[in-house]
């Protein structure tokens, strides 16, 4: 059995011009990155504007499970699927990041037939942008320390600096540093720490703005601390914010690659969803949409997670109205859900399989609250039962949405065929009537009342005192009337990682809400959610190797 770098690396791409082309992209509105990467240019949303829009498509999926779901997969097999169907489809992703990359998670570019390519370079460094939104971020950092250095005009509390610093890799050591050691030359010691890049309130703004001057006024208002009265102080008042959009001008293009099959691809921007908003950029989606007839696209971890945010806070934000949900599960996954070890899961067990597929039926019912239909996308293992297979049938049909069983990982879009045409039909004859799950306007304890009762089916949320105050001051500046990003496990609808299955009579803890003004959004932390992973005791990073002839081996 061929690896995914090994299928990868036979893959007949075209040259992006090629891809580029069958989109109506001339050669003015692209810039080749190599042979097969290209960035989109700023003329193409001017002469695509009066398109009309194609349909968009969310694929999301039940909790992450040691057994794996295969997402990303689904989503890169479906653009496939739909090609062979006879649909214009694009595909637009989120970005890797070089943490799970290196981790334990692995990348972010599909598996097996259903992979977008150039794998390698997408997986590692591809454009650059997770590097522009580093340097960025930490440019803004640097100028905060700088400040406080010359004499300290702004007079920044040096106990309440919020914004940290951030890189692209797990590293657990750098959650909790000090800076400023070494004497008068080096600053003012104080307390800081670093956050993963795709964490980062840049990437998030980097994902909803709209375009350079709206890029630019969104890090204005990024909250970096208050001073020594109490007073929030701005990244605006430090100045530096017209060089930070200068390093991000190319990284906010959006990148176009292609799939195995030669299906575009358009990959941008990279949140996580347990600690961030987990969709890719605002610009890439109304892009695709504007370049073909349908439009899939993905969000990450669950749907409690990554779907929630997409509707209620990208969707609210872009005026974007999707057309389908694809909710992607395994029969071995609810089997897990049900009880069953990891070492177990080939065996059947329809008994856990009818416990376990409660996960599956709360993750349907979210989805049909923001009025959008949804189909079952099944990722199919050769150890399921046709008794497994029934349960399925039987637990849709109760539920009143489509099924289809996809080979995708096995034999790319001709494995999805079914899902496809599934999708198109549900589409044409369910009308969506999507609507965000709240009004922003709420109070931010309400809108967090209804996401832990309505999404996590919890009994109701506790605040520790820090939250409380936290949920004050953000109130008091104003920022009371915003959507909320809710950071928490993605392995259960709890905040407790270890309750699976559809979890009852708990609450949500809601230990700290900080504000994250540019991008739009209050972030409330629940559980012992990190927003800087660490690695584990064997890291990917152990497998992958480098030849002479520069040919990466052990890439997943």
């Amino acid at each position: 059995m061929l690896s995914d770098i090994e299928i990868a690396k036979q893959a007949k791409m075209l040259k992006i011009g090629e891809i580029a082309a069958n989109l109506g992209i001339g050669e003015d509105d692209f810039e080749p990155y190599g042979h097969y990467k290209a960035k989109l240019s700023e003329s193409l949303y001017e002469k695509t504007k009066d398109k009309p829009d194609g349909k968009l498509i969310l694929v999301t999926a039940i909790n992450p499970t040691p057994a794996g779901e295969g997402k990303t997969t689904i989503s890169v097999g479906l653009a496939e699927s739909m090609a062979k169907i006879g649909k214009k489809a694009i595909l637009a992703l989120r970005e890797p990041s070089l943490g799970p990359v290196f981790g334990i998670k692995g990348g972010a570019a599909g598996g097996g037939y259903a992979q977008v390519v150039p794998m390698e370079d997408i997986n590692l460094h591809f454009t650059g942008d997770m590097h522009a939104i580093t340097a960025a971020n930490n440019l803004l950092c640097a100028l905060i320390d700088n400040s406080i250095h010359q004499g300290n005009p702004l007079r920044l509390d040096e106990r309440r600096i919020l914004f940290k610093r951030c890189m692209d890799m797990n590293d657990r050591a750098l959650r909790e540093v000090i800076v400023g050691l070494g004497g008068k030359i080096n600053g003012f010691p104080r307390q800081d720490g670093f956050q993963i890049t795709v964490a980062s309130e840049i990437m998030a703004i980097l994902c909803l703005a709209s375009d350079l001057d709206d890029l630019k006024k969104r890090l204005e208002s990024i909250l970096v601390g208050y001073d020594l009265d109490g007073n929030a102080v701005y990244a605006k008042q430090l100045g530096g914010c017209g060089a930070m959009v200068a390093l991000l001008k190319d990284a906010l293009k959006p990148n176009l690659v292609q799939t195995l099959e030669n299906t575009p691809a358009i990959m941008h921007g990279g949140p996580f969803a347990n600690i961030a908003h987990g969709c890719n950029s605002v610009r890439a989606t109304k892009l695709c949409l504007k370049l073909a007839d349908y439009t899939i696209t993905e969000a990450g971890f669950g749907s409690d997670l990554g779907a929630e945010k997409f509707f209620d806070i990208k969707c609210r934000f872009a005026g974007l109205k999707p057309s389908c949900v694809v909710l992607v599960a395994t029969i071995r996954a609810l089997k897990y859900n049900g009880g069953v070890p990891k070492t177990e899961l080939t065996a059947e067990n329809v008994d856990a399989l009818k416990k376990g597929i409660v996960n599956l039926k709360t993750h349907i019912e979210n989805m049909h609250k923001f009025g959008v239909p949804v189909v079952v996308a099944i990722n199919r293992f050769h150890t399921d039962t046709d008794a497994e297979i029934e349960v399925i049938k039987q637990t849709c049909a109760e539920m009143g949405v489509e099924y289809s069983l996809a080979e995708i990982f096995a034999k790319g879009g001709e494995g999805g065929k079914d899902l496809a045409q599934k999708v198109c039909d549900t589409i044409e004859s369910k009308p969506s009537n999507y609507k965000p799950l709240y009004d922003e306007k709420l109070p931010i304890k309400e809108k967090l009342n209804i996401l832990a009762t309505q999404i996590y089916r919890a009994d109701g949320v506790v605040y520790t005192s820090q939250a409380e105050k936290a949920i004050k001051e953000i109130t008091d500046l104003g920022f009371g009337d915003i959507p909320v990003c809710v950071a928490k496990t993605q392995y259960s609808l709890s905040d407790d990682p270890a309750k699976l299955g559809k979890p009852e009579n708990f609450e949500i803890t809601v230990r700290d809400v900080r504000l994250s003004a540019g991008a739009g959004f209050v972030v409330a932390y629940t559980g012992d959610i990190m927003t800087m992973p660490g690695l584990p005791k064997h890291p990917a990073a152990f497998d992958i190797d480098c030849d002479n002839s520069g040919n990466i081996y052990g890439l997943f």
